[in-house]
């Protein structure tokens, strides 16, 4: 069972051994919502299944009076990309064959972006048999992976069974509670000018969640498009915690996808698992009330 990262060549074994296994595509742009389908369409690899950010993978509603986005009233979390309930997740995993004796592998063309995502929620509903794909599709086709275009057959229905949750779901309200406080140490991934309040390209507010530490995603990935060693990931956090426990870490970015890099990265490193707060800086900025910090 693979619940990390998995290799091109490890992927290719488990395929070879007709493992029950089931590959997801998770590759998409903010700026062009549709384009991550047509590059599934063009390009993937062979049965993988299409898994898409803006309605598989969050519960978004309609057009609120400031024209934003607002969740689905029973969604998990609120932001740009809320959590569906976890029940609403089975069904779709359900409605794409998904079974609980299932290996899954998860990849995007995006170096982990948004592949993390359908990780974590996964292992949000209880189904630990998951990976990344070090490396996504460009490592897949380097290693002289096949890929195919077009669409894939229909997976008959399954009948996905949540389990209890096995990575922690932070809320708006835990993160204000525990503001300023030792207990809760929050890992902000967004770019640096995002996070410093330079520049602010999606949300109403810039700046950062007072206390939060900046580490931008793309630095789990060294210039091979690969997670960076278990070992230099483990200096490279020990050095941003700076002594604080991290078992009190919880990450965010902008809408909690980007998030999801830095919380595998750690678990590379060999860190305990550690909280999200899927929310992120979106559905703060959008909360009356809360601080914010520049700088």
């Amino acid at each position: 069972m693979y619940t990390t990262l998995i290799s091109a060549r490890q992927l290719m074994d488990l395929q070879a051994a007709k493992a029950r296994l089931m590959v997801f595509d998770c590759s998409f742009d903010l700026m062009d919502t549709t384009s991550g389908e047509k590059q599934y369409l063009q390009a993937h690899i062979p049965g993988a299944v299409y898994a898409h950010l803006d309605t598989a993978l969050s519960d978004k509603g309609s057009l609120d009076a400031n024209g934003q986005v607002a969740p689905h009233s029973g969604a998990a979390s609120g932001g740009r990309h809320p959590l569906p309930r976890r029940e609403k997740f089975a069904m779709w995993l359900s409605g794409v064959g998904f079974a609980n004796d299932m290996q899954a592998v998860v990849y995007d063309r995006n170096g982990a972006n948004y592949c993390g995502r359908l990780w974590w929620m996964l292992k949000w509903a209880g189904h630990d048999a998951v990976a990344i794909l070090d490396g996504g599709l460009q490592a897949w086709q380097a290693a002289g992976g096949e890929v195919r275009s077009g669409t894939e057959p229909s997976h008959f229905q399954s009948n996905f069974e949540l389990g209890p949750p096995l990575r922690r779901l932070v809320s708006t309200e835990d993160v204000r509670a525990a503001l300023g406080q030792q207990a809760q140490t929050l890992v902000d991934a967004r770019a640096p000018q995002r996070y410093r309040g330079e520049a602010e390209p999606l949300d109403p507010v810039a700046g950062h969640i007072p206390g939060a530490l900046n580490r931008p995603f793309a630095q789990n990935l060294g210039p091979d498009g690969l997670f960076k060693s278990p070992q230099q990931l483990r200096t490279e956090f020990d050095a941003l915690l700076a002594g604080r426990d991290p078992a009190g870490v919880v990450h965010q970015c902008g809408s909690g996808v980007s998030a999801v890099p830095n919380l595998v990265a750690m678990e590379v490193a060999g860190y305990a698992p550690t909280g999200l707060y899927a929310g992120s800086w979106s559905e703060w900025t959008r909360t009356p009330g809360l601080p914010v910090e520049k700088g």
